[in-house]
Order: structure tokens, then sequence, then C-alpha cells
């Protein structure tokens, strides 16, 4: 545990990963890595017999953690139950080669405050992936 100035205690520190389980490991490693950008950084088999590969974005301390465990059953994604969200430089130019790849926006792009704009694409398991470009405010 960790004291802040006031000497409370605090329970966590930092987030260090997000975990998203996966049936089809090297498409959603693929999407990852050449839709997104992302940095492998590492890959392992956890001691459950779990298979795991942990991503980085290019400004992020954050990881991502995918994970194959056949034994927790069939993966099944509800809608609107949970996303990432990442800071992109061009939202049109995004959406324009992710397409060309096979992965095209999925909703927007809409703008919202301060000139932002975002959009969402579908990773191959059906997780949502919100995309914003920031406005000259931000």
């Amino acid at each position: 545990m960790f004291a802040d100035r006031s000497n409370k205690i605090r329970m966590v520190k930092k987030l260090l990963h997000t975990r998203y389980r996966v049936k089809d490991l090297e498409k959603t490693v693929a999407f990852y890595k050449d839709v997104l950008g992302l940095q492998e950084i590492r890959r392992h088999t956890s001691g459950r017999g779990s298979r795991l590969v942990f991503f980085k974005a290019p400004e992020s301390e954050e990881e991502i953690e995918i994970c194959k465990f056949d034994q927790s059953g069939p993966v099944v994604v509800g809608p609107d139950l949970t996303h990432l969200a990442f800071e992109v430089d061009d939202l049109d130019k995004f959406a324009r080669e992710a397409a060309a790849k096979g992965y095209p926006l999925s909703d927007g792009p809409h703008p919202s405050s301060g000139g932002s704009k975002i959009a969402f694409i579908d990773a191959p398991e059906g997780y949502e992936i919100e995309l914003i470009q920031r406005g000259r405010d931000h």
C-alpha cells in the first residue's frame, strides 16, 4: 500500500493493463498491429495455460493484454459492454487505411464538443474500439 501527501493509504498505485479474451489470437494480434499500429511488447503462456500477447500504444504506459484460453468457454462480447479508446492524428486517413485492410468504421465519424471527431471500429472478436481526433481546444 502507498501513502499520499495527506497520509491516506491508497490501495492501488496505477493501471497496468486491460485484458480482452479472444477466440482467434493471431487474427486479433494482426488487427492490433496492422490496423491500429500498436507495438507488441511480449508474448508468453501463463501457468494455467493462457496464451497472452501484450500491446502498447506509442504514447501510453498502460498495456492491453490479449488472451486466448479455450478452457474458459466461448468468447461472448455483449453490445456496449466495454471498449478501448485511442487518439488518432487524422481520423479520415485512419478510416481509409483501416477500410483498405478490411476494417471499415462501424460508426461515425461524428463531430463532438471542442472540434473533436469520434468514430468506432470493431476488432475481430467484436470488441468496440473508439477513435478520437482531438480538436484545437484539447
